[in-house]
Formats: structure tokens, C-alpha cells, sequence
């Protein structure tokens, strides 16, 4: 989306928080624009689902403030009541009330409002998600995409501000997951509405999201467009964690050139040194290709039959290892040796592992 000309949504300011004494985000910041999706990505434990959490409403902060439009609804020593911040969320599992019809678990959070109220925008929300024809279903009575897609409408019903989803793709099998992603993605789009996705997936978070942040050990180590993050990582964490690839070594040969064992590699990076500084090159598998004219060799030790495209790793002469994707027709044997080179536009390198930043604003 274009977001040149959009307000800022919601603004987080140096939060920290946790749980029991235990500081799970420290100093965290970033901003979300009207209509953006936003994707938080990390492993297990590393802190998103708190953010998540503190934005819901559900976790106090300790320092920091979170802004949503022109209020502040959460500092240290103050949390707005989840049920007053105009936010919705979906869980991860779904937390459907079993006892009551779909329409009556999307209807929940409509209390105060006039019978004929409620029951308009019911249906005008199960007509949003498809699920008009099984309004006076119970949800044992549905699939797993059927109950994500009333959770969704539960947390829309109360037209809110802002769509907080916590993982709630991760119990679906992997084709109806990202099916669903895209869709809801695009039933939130069509509401104007500003959404930020929890995930450990990078593939779902690479497709829900405007702008994706790249969590690790309560800390953002990245906030960026998905072609970014991939491209140009801003450290190594980042570079490692995002997509697949191998570290190959290396020594600074110009303001353009690495040395290396696979050959001299050339391309546009975004940092500076001096002839024979130490460095570590991240290649890609789509930047090693095969060429019967190289004088570069490496013998294949494994791969990894992907329908159109086969995974290899390759061994080169100096002991390193490289992944390559080669098109499934160009069939070779674990054992077999191969001509390659290393073709990099943007080279990827550091000099050494750097921390995390906690800012984006």
C-alpha cells in the first residue's frame, strides 16, 4: 500500500514488559500507518506474541507508552482495559464460545447495542467471511477455516481501530493456511482496516505483510519491506534467519569485490573497509549457478527433490558449503562434481555478528 500520504496508527515507544519479573521486550519501538499489514516475525520465545499482547491490553508495561491514534492506552502504572481500546484480536485458537451459533459468537462483542443493530451488522459480517449459510451452526459443526474466519468476524463485528491476529493460521494444514492468509489479509483490506499478524512463519509473514519486523530475545533486530529483509539484512542474525543460504568466508578486495574460495564476487554492498579485512559473505541459493565454463567445482553431498526445483548442497575444493536451486530437469546424483559460479548483484557481507536494534521510528 501507499502509505505516503496515510496517518500513523499506532506508535510504540520504548516499551518494556514481561511476566513474573521476567523482562520479555526491552525497549521496543516501531509505528504502523492506517491500512498497513504488518507482520511480527520470530522464533519461539523471542517476544512477539507479548507485543501482541501489550498492544491488546493483556500485559502491563513496565516502561515505554503505546499510542493508538491520539491516546495513550498503555504506560507504566496504567493499562486502558482491553475492552475499551477499540482493538481486536484472533487468537490462535480461535476461543469460539462452544455453546453459542456462529452468529451469536460474532454478535459477543456487541452487547449495548440495540437487538436490530446486532443482528444488522451479524449478518453484514458473515456476509463479509462467507459464512451466512452456516450462521445457526455451533463451532464442533465447522472446519478449522470456518471457525478462523468467525473468529474474524467476532473481532470485526465492533468495527475496531486495529486487527491483532496471534498466529491464528498455525493449526490449519499448509495449503489452507496460506489460502486463508491471503484471504483475510484481503477481507481486512476491503475494511480499511490496519492489521499486525504474529508469526514464526516466514513465508506467511513475507505474504501478509506490508512491513515485516524481525523479532529476536525481546529485541527488533529488523523493521523493513520483505524484498529488504531478504536483500539487504541489517545484521547477521537477520541475514541467517531470513530465507536460506550459507555463509561463505572471505576478504574485503574494493569497494565492490570480495575474495573468496568460490571466486572473486562482485556486486553493490553497503559497507566500507580495507584490503584483506576478514569477511563473511551471505550466498544465496539462487546465486549459484551452474557453468560449464567456470573453473570453480564443487561436489554435490546432498539433495533435496522440490517439484520444479531441486535443492542441492555443494561442497566446494576448500572444504566450504553452498545451497543451489537448479531446475528439477537438471537431475544430478549426490557424489557428482559441478562447474558453478557465484553470481551476486547486491553482495551481502559482515564483519563480525552486530546486536540488534531496538528502534524503527
Amino acid at each position: 500500500m501507499d502509505t505516503s500520504l496515510a496517518k500513523t496508527l499506532l506508535t510504540l515507544n520504548n516499551i518494556t514488559c514481561g511476566y513474573d519479573g521476567h523482562q520479555v521486550v526491552r525497549n521496543l519501538s516501531f509505528s504502523v500507518t492506517q491500512g498497513e499489514m504488518i507482520s511480527l516475525l520470530g522464533s519461539s520465545g523471542c517476544g512477539k506474541t507479548t507485543v501482541l499482547r501489550a498492544v491488546a491490553g493483556f500485559a502491563p508495561l513496565e516502561a515505554g507508552e503505546i499510542i493508538l491514534g491520539q491516546e495513550c492506552i498503555s504506560k507504566s502504572g496504567f493499562t486502558l482495559p482491553p475492552e475499551k481500546r477499540k482493538v481486536g484480536m484472533v487468537f490462535q485458537d480461535y476461543a469460539l464460545f462452544p455453546h453459542l451459533t456462529v452468529a451469536a459468537n460474532v454478535a459477543y462483542g456487541l452487547h449495548g447495542r440495540s437487538k436490530a443493530e446486532q443482528n444488522k451488522i451479524t449478518k453484514e459480517m458473515l456476509q463479509l467471511v462467507g459464512l451466512e449459510k452456516w450462521s445457526d451452526r455451533h463451532p464442533h459443526e465447522l472446519s478449522g477455516g470456518q471457525q478462523q474466519r468467525t473468529a474474524l468476524a467476532r473481532a470485526l463485528a465492533p468495527h475496531p481501530e486495529l486487527i491483532l491476529l496471534d498466529e491464528p493460521f498455525s493449526n490449519l494444514d499448509a495449503d489452507l493456511r496460506e489460502r486463508l492468509s491471503l484471504e483475510v489479509r484481503q477481507i481486512l483490506e476491503s475494511q480499511n482496516m490496519t492489521g499486525i499478524l504474529v508469526t514464526h512463519d516466514q513465508h506467511e509473514a513475507f505474504a501478509w505483510g506490508d512491513k515485516v519486523g524481525v523479532l529476536h530475545q525481546g529485541a527488533l533486530c529488523q523493521w523493513g519491506t520483505p524484498y529488504d529483509l531478504y536483500h539487504k539484512p541489517a545484521n547477521r542474525f537477520v541475514a541467517g534467519f531470513i530465507g536460506q543460504g550459507c555463509f561463505l568466508s572471505g576478504v574485503y578486495a574494493g569497494p565492490d569485490a570480495i575474495l573468496t574460495s568460490a571466486g572473486m564476487l562482485q556486486g553493490s554492498q553497503t559497507f566500507s573497509g580495507q584490503d584483506g579485512d576478514p569477511l563473511e559473505v551471505l550466498i544465496r541459493p539462487d546465486d549459484v549457478i551452474p557453468d560449464e565454463s567456470s573453473n570453480i567445482t564443487a561436489r554435490i553431498v546432498r539433495r533435496a527433490f522440490k517439484g520444479a526445483e531441486i535443492l542441492y548442497t555443494l561442497q566446494l575444493d576448500s572444504g566450504c558449503r553452498l545451497q543451489s536451486l537448479f531446475p528439477s530437469h537438471r537431475n544430478h546424483e549426490v557424489g557428482e562434481t559441478l562447474r558453478i559460479r557465484v553470481a551476486t548483484d547486491h553482495l551481502v557481507a559482515f564483519q563480525e555478528s552486530l546486536p540488534c536494534s531496538t528502534s524503527v521510528i
